[in-house]
């Protein structure tokens, strides 16, 4: 696929600043779009070598076409990474769902205007559009089941939106939500001569960060609780067992890209490891002498009840997954380093 310039939305985040590393090694110019105009400097000063090829475009509500108009013109790519995401919500539906479908339209809009036409699309979206959390764990060999690209989370719209639902299913809901509404973006307006899409949902992702992260306060929730796990406090529970390191992640974006044949798939990229803090916790016991005796000793089971297939994502995709251990090792280096 003739691609060379690609729009990258949430470039300044932890997912998005690998994208923008892994497409600019590939030699393709970058456009990110952030609401922080310093973090994008930031970003391209620490990246001279690309200066020729990385430039940032701030866009303070991605809800608007307005500035999506100009931040389109001119690539023949995008990934869209950019969707709300806390937990303190006092309307989830006003601050969650409608804000992340909003975000998809616009882009999609945007996209569909764009001179020259913009090729494909492809769409960060999340394990939590696949997961069914109230499915019963498997408690035979029997039972055991494996989640695909062909599974959907049954949340409804009213139970994600509902006042008293929480925002940690709300959170579900919307990236559920936000999904649909690209898929029938493309069923219903049909741009295939312009672009088609691809969808990644990725479970939890974990890794070093490339993104300006000025404290440790800054870090993603997901390495958040990595470096929590390292510094001794007590062992969180895992929601699912699944995990990739966000390298891979960004590797699978670049593939779902420029690989012209999966146009208008959806995968579930995801290493063939399980995961558990408590296995996390053995990582930093036995690299870091100097964490080790502060790292709790819990005992976690992990959850082999049910799978998730990351092995078409890997194959079609064209890339491969690193092991669990490398990636605490290299994330909880990064933040000794760094003093965090």
């Amino acid at each position: 696929m003739d691609i060379n310039f690609v729009l990258v939305t949430g470039a300044t985040g932890f997912i998005g600043a690998h994208i923008v590393d892994a497409l600019l090694a590939q030699g393709l110019r970058v456009r990110g779009a952030t609401r922080s105009m310093a973090k994008g400097e930031a970003m391209i000063a620490a990246r001279p070598q690309y200066k020729d090829k990385l430039e940032f475009v701030q866009i303070d509500d991605f809800e608007s076409p307005g500035g999506l108009v100009e931040a389109v013109s001119g690539v023949d790519g995008i990934i869209h990474t950019a969707s709300p995401f806390t937990y303190n919500t006092t309307n989830n539906e006003k601050e969650l769902i409608i804000p992340a479908i909003n975000g998809v339209n616009a882009v999609f809009e945007a996209a569909a205007t764009s001179t020259p036409p913009i090729h494909r699309i492809v769409l960060t979206s999340s394990f939590a559009s696949v997961m069914d959390a109230n499915r019963p764990a498997a408690t035979t060999e029997s039972g055991y089941f494996t989640y695909t690209s062909a599974d959907w989370n049954p949340l409804s719209y009213a139970e994600a939106a509902h006042p008293l639902t929480s925002a940690v299913v709300a959170y579900r809901g919307s990236k559920k939500f936000a999904e649909l509404a690209a898929w029938e973006f493309i069923k219903t307006r049909k741009p295939k001569a312009s672009f088609d899409l691809v969808s990644l949902c990725p479970p939890m992702t974990f890794g070093p960060v490339v993104h300006p992260v000025p404290t440790v306060e800054d870090l993603n929730e997901s390495n958040a609780m990595l470096w929590n796990v390292a510094v001794g406090k007590p062992l969180p529970v895992a929601r699912v067992p699944f995990w990739i390191d966000v390298r891979d992640l960004a590797s699978a974006h670049v593939g779902a890209l420029l690989n012209e044949e999966v146009g208008g798939r959806r995968y579930t990229p995801a290493a063939p490891e399980r995961f558990s803090y408590a296995l996390a916790a053995a990582v930093v016991k036995g690299e870091f002498e100097d964490l080790r005796d502060g790292v709790s000793d819990e005992k976690q089971d992990v959850d082999e009840s049910h799978g998730l297939d990351g092995e078409t994502a890997g194959r079609e995709l064209g890339f491969s997954y690193g092991r669990f251990r490398e990636t605490v090792r290299d994330l909880v280096r990064q933040g000794v380093e760094r003093g965090w």
